[in-house]
């Protein structure tokens, strides 16, 4: 197959600030925390059944929660303990689910049934152990990575895209496991290349990690690693949303997934490099998923830096390993601040798509107050699914569903250029979210 030169030509966007202050420091692992609280929804999908009860010793690496439907993945203890209890919490969208409460005890005694799996050669196994290790889409979606994997009969995979664009200001989280795990990342790579017979592999790098780009270079040029040079690194131009999956799709291939399809429609499998590199991990060691690598940054944070920590991890526990706050804290965003979300508390814990913890000062913080639209378009030119959100508001304000559909509401990827290039500081992202809302509850009331 043909590597593109360069990558093709994308709609919209936005020239967001990168602030990409941690991209330089080495990832810190933090001390074991005195209690991990882990939720039983930590992924798209049916939510997790405890199976451990309150008393019960646990190991790491133990399953301590799992589900038979098959959208799902389950939930292993991030260390070893007695389970303190079982409670409801509220996730940050508002839906509540139980979840596992452990009391560590210092000794990170590994659950004695873990082993590496078998020999993997068919995408049935490969699909298998990434379940058995409980990976979801690191780069935060959250979605089952078995699904993915498991790629329906009479669908051609051709492109496996890694996705390292990481376009979301202040993260750094996907640009250290690269430097610092590369080689791992190239093993997961080539792994699931020969299972799935795939012939033509880019690594999407935004232009802005220069250091990455040169390491990763480094390793897939290596013809001992890959003989038949079909694994390539493309650089793309830094202008977010680049990292989103169906955008990456069309930047690294040309191809243009349709409203309501996935990439494999169109051929691709994208997987963002922290799942790639665990899956390499799970199958050398055996290990599910029990750590996350997070970028703690923001005005408010003393030390931001790439902290390690084990998942269920309370987030106050990370910010005091960081230093504390230097300033209080008047926004807490889980993840970044596009596409990040805002959280009321630093009590809650870390999740496995977690990639970040940002809090801002009042100064940072502060909005700005919303005007009347003054018709620019530069909401639409912005849009990278050719949406017009000024349409979509209007539809939102008077709840008109018809013009939700007509304008394809449920097609929002939901990143924000168009609140972000708004010179009115339009709520432009939050009344879409609204007018989702607005359709699954007529849905619910039909069904």
């Amino acid at each position: 197959m043909e590597f593109p030169k360069s990558p093709y030509r994308t709609h919209g966007g936005a020239p967001v600030p990168h602030h990409k202050g941690t991209a330089h420091s080495a990832s810190v692992v933090m001390p074991v925390p005195m209690q991990v609280t882990l939720p039983m929804q930590q992924h798209i999908g049916a939510p997790c059944i405890p199976t451990v009860k309150k008393g019960d010793h646990v190991y790491l690496g133990q399953i301590i929660g799992d589900s038979e439907a098959y959208v799902s993945a389950p939930v292993h203890a991030s260390v070893s303990g007695t389970v303190a209890e079982i409670k409801e919490v509220m996730l940050t969208g508002g839906q509540m689910t139980q979840a596992v409460v452990i009391d560590s005890d210092g000794k990170m005694e590994v659950d004695p049934e873990i082993h590496p799996p078998k020999a993997i050669h068919t995408k049935e196994e490969l699909a298998s152990a990434a379940r058995a290790a409980g990976l979801v889409g690191l780069g935060g979606a959250g979605f089952p990575a078995h699904v993915k994997l498991n790629v329906p009969e009479g669908k051609n995979i051709d492109t496996l895209i890694v996705n390292v664009a990481e376009c979301e200001p202040y993260v750094t989280s996907d640009h250290r496991e690269a430097l610092e795990n590369g080689k791992n990342v190239l093993d997961g790579i080539y792994k699931v290349k020969e299972i799935l017979d795939v012939h033509r592999v880019l690594i999407a790098i935004e232009d802005n990690k220069p250091d990455v780009i040169e390491k990763l270079k480094e390793i897939a040029d290596n013809p001992e690693m890959d003989p038949e040079d079909e694994v390539r690194v493309l650089p793309l131009r830094s202008r977010y949303p680049q990292g989103a999956e169906k955008v990456l799709v069309q930047a690294c291939t040309g191809r243009k997934v349709p409203p309501g399809k996935l990439p494999a429609d169109v051929g691709c499998l994208v997987m963002n490099i922290a799942s790639i590199s665990f899956l390499a991990s799970y199958m050398r060691t055996g290990m599910p998923l029990t750590l996350k690598r997070v970028t703690i940054d923001g005005s408010a944070v003393r030390n931001p830096q790439n902290v390690i920590v084990p998942i269920g991890t309370k987030i106050a526990d990370i910010i005091e390993f960081c230093g504390g706050y230097q300033s209080e804290p008047q926004k807490l965003l889980m993840g970044g601040p596009m596409m990040g979300v805002a959280i009321t508390s630093d009590q809650l814990p870390i999740l496995k798509q977690n990639n970040a913890i940002l809090a801002f000062d009042e100064k940072e913080a502060a909005l700005m107050e919303p005007t009347a639209c003054i018709r620019c378009g530069n909401c639409v030119k912005a849009c990278p699914m050719n949406l017009m959100p000024t349409r979509l508001e209007k539809a939102v304000e008077k709840k008109d569903l018809e013009a939700l559909t007509q304008y394809h509401v449920t097609t929002c990827m939901e990143c924000g250029c168009c609140a972000f290039s708004c010179p009115a500081g339009r709520r432009l992202v939050q009344a879409i979210r609204l007018g989702k809302s607005y359709l699954k509850r007529a849905a619910a009331k039909k069904a």
